[in-house]
């Protein structure tokens, strides 16, 4: 029987009460599958209805075939190591007793002689230089995330059920997942915000509060085809525009036409020679009529307008986000920041960063890339004033604004209003609720209490308050795609691609340092490459 999964009639809420699916039917056969959404839609849920951590509180969850699991974070405990991970760690110590001459003749015949050539394919697979034996704790969380994923290829699944494969790790890592799964032949259902990853898949599987939809081919064409629905929707939109004016119009005629005739009839009575009677039931033809069409234009009125709601409101969820910001002011021969023979790190004598040199000009947007442990993170500590240079200098020439995975700069505990207001003391109540606005916190949405925000909404929250009203001349981001979904990371691009102040972004999402338009690249040596 051909491997497969299917999805019947699904339903599932929260443990508060907020229903992720209702009916939800969706199959998964021998291809390989990004699924997508918005943060909170459910995508990790689905993989854990599929793989049997949780059941559906209503339909059925069918799978033909084995499947393994990667998820999102791989806790390890202190002396467990790869072998543990893999299953193998008794079969190979059987393979050392044997080689030591230790194993009877019952364990010599049970003996894998070709387990170590297997978990050595498996790990080089991922791109990760490891033996067996190494603890899992003495691995970067890249590392153990590749370990992780070179278990699940050695067990040989059917399907591959993979939770954001390529979070945390850096562009090595990264590579070795999409040249991975690009040369899967099994089934795969793998939910990612990475977009070079979803070029690999053969289809998209999109999950919104109403349901899913199921898009052929990589993400290219996904994205082909939502455009195509926002064209459609702007026509819909456009048609729907058109009749509530036309309706507008005919009921407007319909009321001077009455009135003319109500005119003429109190003329002609005035002038006498129409008996009362005929006045009276000219008058109560003239009022239900006039009542009758009234109603039917409210309704027709009514409907249009319903439409055109709904037409917008379509348009509103496809159409990208598009933001305009004010002019920082920054000249292009101004120095932003100059680094002149900096070594420093966190340990005595085990320096992160040797004797790195670098001045930033004008509005340069630049990308800090480089292996895990190079110390892109210990650079931005440095010029954000977080760490000092144990030797060489750091100069900051302008104001700056930084913003990292957990937005620190925001208040948690205050809504995203009183933290505009907090940062941008100078601007009015206007100038905030209008910058607020083009990040699409409108009206209520402002008053949300920072604690609330999703991941998406946090990091679109920190940038209309650092953006919106005085951007300063140097923003500097620390993975800022991590943890977002797609439509947050686009927002994020819309709002940097507005920006015209200097930008240095750590970040080992190729695709989103392209789209924010990176003009230089600062690539830091060393380090650990395995994470």
């Amino acid at each position: 029987m051909p491997a497969s999964i299917t999805l019947s009639q699904i339903s599932w809420a929260t443990p508060d009460g907020r229903p992720l699916f209702s009916d939800l039917d969706l199959s998964f056969g021998r291809d390989r599958s990004g699924l997508v959404g918005r943060n909170g839609v459910g995508k990790t849920t689905l993989l854990k209805l599929i793989s049997g951590q949780i059941r559906p509180q209503s339909g059925t969850v069918a799978v033909s075939g084995s499947v393994g699991v990667l998820r999102q974070s791989v806790q390890v405990a202190a002396d467990e190591t790869i072998a543990d991970l893999f299953g193998v760690a008794a079969a190979l110590e059987l393979l050392r007793r044997a080689e030591a001459g230790a194993a009877t003749a019952d364990e010599l015949a049970s003996a894998d002689w070709a387990l170590e050539p297997r978990i050595a394919t498996a790990l080089n697979r991922t791109g990760l230089d490891a033996e067996p034996q190494t603890l899992l704790a003495a691995l970067s969380g890249g590392q153990r995330t590749r370990a992780a994923l070179a278990a699940l290829i050695f067990s040989e699944p059917d399907f591959l059920l993979l939770d954001e494969p390529t979070n945390n790790l850096d562009r090595e890592g990264r590579e070795a997942v999409i040249t991975l799964i690009s040369g899967w032949r099994a089934g795969a259902v793998i939910v990612s915000h990475d977009r070079e990853l979803l070029e690999s898949v053969d289809q998209i599987v999109e999950l919104t509060s109403l349901g899913a939809t199921r898009y052929g081919g990589n993400w290219s064409h996904y994205r082909e085809r939502k455009a195509l629905e926002l064209a459609a929707a702007r026509h819909d939109l456009a048609d729907a525009e058109k009749r509530t004016a036309e309706i507008a119009r005919k009921a407007q005629a319909n009321v001077e036409r009455q009135a003319h005739r109500d005119s003429a009839g109190r003329k002609m009575a005035a002038k006498g020679g129409i008996p009362r009677i005929m006045l009276g039931g000219m008058k109560e033809r003239s009022e239900t009529t006039g009542g009758d069409n009234a109603r039917l234009a409210e309704r027709r009125r009514a409907q249009a307008l319903e439409e055109t709601k709904a037409a917008r409101e379509k348009i509103e969820i496809l159409q990208p986000l598009s933001v305009s910001l004010p002019p920082t002011g920054l000249p292009a021969s101004k120095i932003v920041l100059k680094i002149d023979g900096v070594t420093a790190g966190y340990r005595p004598d085990e320096p992160v960063i040797r004797d790195l040199s670098f001045d930033v000009t004008g509005p340069e947007r630049i990308a800090i890339t480089g292996p895990n442990g190079s110390g892109k993170t210990t650079l931005l500590a440095l010029i954000t004033g977080e760490l000092k240079a144990w030797a060489g200098t750091v100069a900051v020439m302008t104001g700056f604004a930084m913003l990292d995975q957990k937005v620190g700069l925001l208040d948690p505990s205050a809504s995203i209003r009183d933290n505009f207001r907090r940062i941008n003391p100078q601007a009015d109540e206007n100038t905030c609720r209008a910058a607020l606005a083009r990040f699409m916190f409108r009206a209520d949405a402002a008053l949300q209490t920072v604690s609330t925000l999703s991941g998406g909404q946090l990091l679109r929250a920190g940038l209309a308050c650092t953006l919106g009203a005085a951007p300063p001349p140097l923003l500097i981001l620390d993975e800022p795609t991590n943890h977002l979904d797609i439509d947050s990371i686009s927002a994020v691009e819309a709002g940097l691609g507005a920006y015209d102040g200097t930008l240095m972004v750590v970040s080992h999402d190729e695709t989103f340092l392209e789209n924010i338009g990176i003009t230089r690249r600062l690539e830091l040596p060393g380090g650990d490459t395995g994470g």
